[in-house]
């Protein structure tokens, strides 16, 4: 195609990524901009084309087959957050884990991954190429930043509010789901240690009654981990004793990535598989 077709699909193009803006879709599908092409008067049989050298231009990236991202380099734009790239490669999702822990000033420590929540299987991310068995986590590397995806069951998709990040609205896992889900699968936050350190700095914030209510949503072993953390952080005995009441047959570890060793502390069915000298206990 000669430079002056390729010219006008991309003005034709700009003329779509204006609207698109306009209506507050920074990122867009193919089929966004078929919806507005067919607004702007333009037909159907220019809109690939136009997307393809808008591409080439720099006024867009691809993020994924049939995903765009409009760049910085158009009038008005401002940089796009990666968790805004989260929400758009797969629904429904929430930020969370080392992410939501760090997003709510919980800890200093700044994730080098993207941890997001969803309920879809993992494998929609994939090219059909990659598909294998459906797998609880997957990484996938965009733009330099890696994105861990965690699967987990309608049910348990909860705890869940929405946030203003930058300009747009972010679906993202509240202070009390976060440190739940750290007693689930520590190693998405640095390990068992940074966990503990965290329920320590947030204790005084922290929603008590709804964090117990989250625990035994999840299962009676996350329960009777919140009571072992709860009774070491000196949290009154009413409340201890609505995890205590959770039945449990057999001990479970303290650690989930740990080994099946140490102390049994018979009170909360807790098998505590950690050296005292890895903790910060609170005085």
């Amino acid at each position: 195609m000669n430079s002056r077709n390729n010219q006008k699909h991309t003005r034709v193009g700009v003329d779509i990524l204006r609207k698109l803006y306009e209506n507050g879709k920074r990122i867009f599908t193919v089929r966004d901009a078929l919806e507005v092409a067919s607004y702007c008067g333009v037909a159907d049989s220019y809109v690939v084309e136009s997307l393809h050298h808008l591409s080439n231009d720099g006024w867009i990236t691809r993020i994924k087959r049939g995903l765009y991202k409009i760049s910085i380099s158009f009038p008005g734009m401002t940089p796009i957050h990666e968790f805004e790239v989260a929400m758009a490669l797969i629904h429904p999702s929430a930020i969370s884990h080392w992410s939501a822990m760090n997003f709510h000033g919980i800890t200093e420590q700044i994730p080098r991954i993207v941890y997001v929540t969803t309920t879809q299987p993992i494998n929609i991310l994939r090219s059909s190429k990659e598909l294998r068995k459906i797998q609880r986590s997957y990484s996938r590397e965009i733009g330099g930043i890696l994105y861990q995806f965690i699967r987990v069951i309608p049910e348990r998709f909860f705890g869940i509010k929405v946030y203003w990040v930058g300009e747009a609205r972010v679906a993202m896992t509240d202070p009390e789901r976060t440190l739940i889900d750290g007693l689930v699968s520590p190693r998405y936050f640095g390990g068992w240690a940074e966990v503990y350190s965290a329920f320590e700095l947030q204790f005084s914030k922290l929603d008590l009654n709804k964090m117990v209510e989250y625990s035994i949503r999840f299962n009676a072993a996350i329960a009777k981990r919140l009571g072992w953390i709860f009774e070491k952080l000196g949290v009154e005995n009413s409340i201890l004793q609505k995890l205590e009441n959770v039945h449990i047959k057999g001990y479970r570890v303290l650690d989930p990535t740990g080994p099946r060793r140490g102390h049994c502390n018979k009170r909360w069915m807790i098998q505590e598989n950690l050296h005292i000298k890895e903790m910060r206990w609170s005085q």
